[in-house]
């Protein structure tokens, strides 16, 4: 729109358009107030019955809340208002009306659960609580970038449709490609070290990826935003620096640069930016200090996965960001390279917020013989990954990285109950719309 003037633009003295929706209409009797909101704030509009053309007074009032508006006048200083502006207007256009009846109120003075404000994602975003969670998401998403271009890493996009599972199993969505087989890919894993071992060595890639888990709790998507590092020569402790030093950028952003989204959901007083170094417990010292809480039925033994109620209680334990580190080996995936001297002990890693997992990582294994014996022993066919494995005979370097749940990185950052709450349009075991 020519012209165009911002809510929070808006100076006393000026001939202004504004444009935006109806957020409020205020009728005092002599005098009434359009409230006209935009992507910037709030505008007041002064419509004084009396001494204004009756049929711009009737327009004004008209208006259903969430009509799409345009005014024009002039902005005089008024301390009263909101911004301690007001438009005097000397024309008002609906440009799209809007049903009286809405599924959910954008002012947020009528509350509405979860499912019906996904149902209507466009209405919700007009609150400045669900707005903020995603001005939020994308400057953490702008941190990562920024951060990972600081360690030198080179973005790439990796293939969504593969032939083969990353990591095998059920939780594959297939799909006919052409008359044959093919899967959405569960990771960029297998791609991204064919990189390092490429010309590009250190790469990086923000993506979907798509997991077919039955799984239908708070925690739990089936299609996420990966967030995701490899390079080559580094091994998992260098892997490890990286995260958390990517961790605490995103964190450092959003505390510099989103302090009107924190106050929108009321968070800005108890924002913590991580501080110091992420505490690394060995996969044992974990379940010594879970066995330790009391907080399970059984005692875990060498060779258990964490159960969520561990994790709970480790994480109130620990208290703030860490890493479990040397898992053992039969419990990671193929990739991941065993320890020197010991091939019980991986190099696997996870870091975990204490409200959850938020990253898995390690060492990758790059020698071709080991890979291929890391395949046959969980049960995988080498020959259907003959395009990976066969890049391991032409010189792979050591290499390392790491994948972090985007998602789960902005639910935990911001304390949300729910991690669809950080997505705009949710994919799960119910939710195929919109």
């Amino acid at each position: 729109m020519e012209n165009r003037t911002y809510a929070a633009d808006a100076e006393p003295g000026a001939t202004v358009t504004v444009a935006g929706w109806v957020h409020e209409i205020r009728d005092l009797g002599g005098i009434a107030f359009l409230i006209v909101r935009d992507t910037t704030g709030r505008i007041q509009v002064k419509l004084e019955k009396d001494e204004m053309d009756d049929e711009l007074v009737e327009t004004g009032l008209d208006a259903s809340r969430e009509s799409v508006v345009r005014v024009d006048g002039a902005v005089e200083e008024e301390p009263r208002a909101p911004t301690g502006v007001e438009v005097v207007p000397t024309d008002i256009e609906v440009i799209a009306a809007a049903e009286t009846q809405l599924p959910l109120d954008p002012s947020g003075k009528v509350g509405a659960e979860l499912p019906t404000r996904l149902d209507n994602r466009t209405l919700d975003l007009r609150r400045d609580e669900a707005k903020a969670v995603f001005e939020i998401r994308a400057e953490v998403l702008r941190a990562v970038r920024e951060a990972f271009r600081s360690f030198a890493a080179t973005e790439i996009n990796t293939p969504k449709i593969v032939a083969t599972g990353t990591e095998g199993g059920t939780e594959l969505f297939p799909i006919t490609y052409f008359g044959e087989e093919a899967f959405m890919n569960q990771s960029p894993q297998l791609f991204k070290q064919l990189m390092v071992g490429s010309g590009l060595e250190r790469v990086f890639e923000i993506g979907p990826i798509f997991r077919a888990e039955e799984h239908n709790t708070p925690r739990h998507l089936n299609e996420a935003t990966s967030i995701d590092f490899e390079s080559a020569f580094f091994d998992h402790t260098e892997a490890m620096d990286v995260c958390e030093a990517v961790v605490k950028a995103a964190y450092e952003a959003v505390d510099e640069n989103c302090r009107a989204e924190l106050e929108a959901l009321g968070i800005a007083d108890e924002f913590e930016v991580p501080s110091g170094e992420f505490p690394r417990l060995t996969y044992e010292e974990a379940i010594e200090r879970i066995n330790a809480t009391g907080a399970l039925d059984e005692q875990l033994v060498w060779g258990d996965d964490l159960p969520t109620e561990g994790e709970h209680a480790l994480g109130e334990d620990v208290g703030e960001h860490y890493f479990i580190t040397d898992w053992p080996s039969e419990i990671k995936p193929f990739y991941i390279k065993d320890h020197d001297g010991d091939e019980t002990l991986s190099t696997g890693f996870d870091m975990m917020h204490p409200r959850m997992e938020l990253v898995s990582g390690g060492q990758r294994e790059h020698r071709h013989d080991r890979l291929i014996e890391g395949f046959e022993q969980q049960g995988l066919d080498p020959d259907a990954f003959e395009y990976y494995t066969k890049m391991f005979k032409y010189g792979m370097p050591p290499h390392a990285g790491w994948g972090l749940g985007g998602e789960r990185l902005i639910m935990t950052m911001l304390d949300l109950d729910n991690i669809r709450e950080a997505v705009l349009f949710p994919r799960d075991r119910q939710r195929l719309s919109p």
